[in-house]
């Protein structure tokens, strides 16, 4: 097995493990374990849990912005685009959207949880404007619409619900928020035809990494 197979059996054991139990509660003998791995060939890839951690989210980041950039550069009408782009982002928010889960990355990991926040913000939200204003040149959008505003508001939503201290005191789970914003804010944003067209009510989530 090579160096880089051997690294993707760590990341994904430990992706696992961490998105289900939250950092904090995982140790690197439960990851060798999981894996029939010894302790030492994971500290030859990864000097600590946290470069594991780092590592994990740096994947996931690379893999999500490739599959977020080939929907929204691909030529599909604005209905299949939104339709994929939920599929792909719930299966993250999903997973990752755990409140222990965030609550651990921001007290151990402050650094790596700010680039994941940029990245949220720089990389998939603008994808998610150039998809709107696609959908406004398809006349997918209701003709009252401000689609300035609309943003706003799905942004704000997004940033103010999905959020690890709002989770914490939630009954909710991050994926059930993500779903539920789109519900409510598409519903009222998509033509008659335009919402006849698009089952993004309820996406499919991977439960892959």
């Amino acid at each position: 097995m090579s160096d880089q197979q051997e690294k993707e059996r760590i990341l994904q054991a430990a992706g696992e493990k961490f998105f289900s139990q939250g950092f904090s509660k995982v140790t690197v003998d439960e990851i060798a374990s999981e894996i029939g791995m010894s302790k030492k060939t994971i500290y030859k890839f990864f000097p600590s849990k946290e470069d594991i951690m780092r590592a994990v989210a740096h994947f996931m980041m690379r893999r999500v912005e490739r599959q977020v950039g080939n929907i929204v550069s691909s030529d599909k009408p604005f209905e299949q685009k939104l339709t994929e782009f939920l599929s792909v982002i719930g299966s993250i928010v999903g997973r990752t959207g755990r409140a222990q889960m965030m609550l651990d990355m921001k007290k151990h990991a402050p650094e790596l949880w700010k680039e994941i926040e940029s990245f949220r913000r720089e990389q998939l939200l603008t994808k998610v404007q150039v998809m709107f204003q696609q959908a406004k040149q398809e006349g997918v959008f209701r003709p009252d619409l401000n689609t300035d505003i609309f943003m706003l508001m799905f942004v704000t939503c997004v940033e103010g619900i999905i959020n690890p201290y709002t989770l914490s005191e939630q009954s909710f789970s991050a994926g059930e928020a993500f779903q539920s914003i789109f519900k409510v804010l598409f519903n009222g944003a998509l033509t008659d035809d335009a919402r006849a067209k698009l089952h993004l009510f309820e996406p499919t989530y991977s439960p892959n990494l």
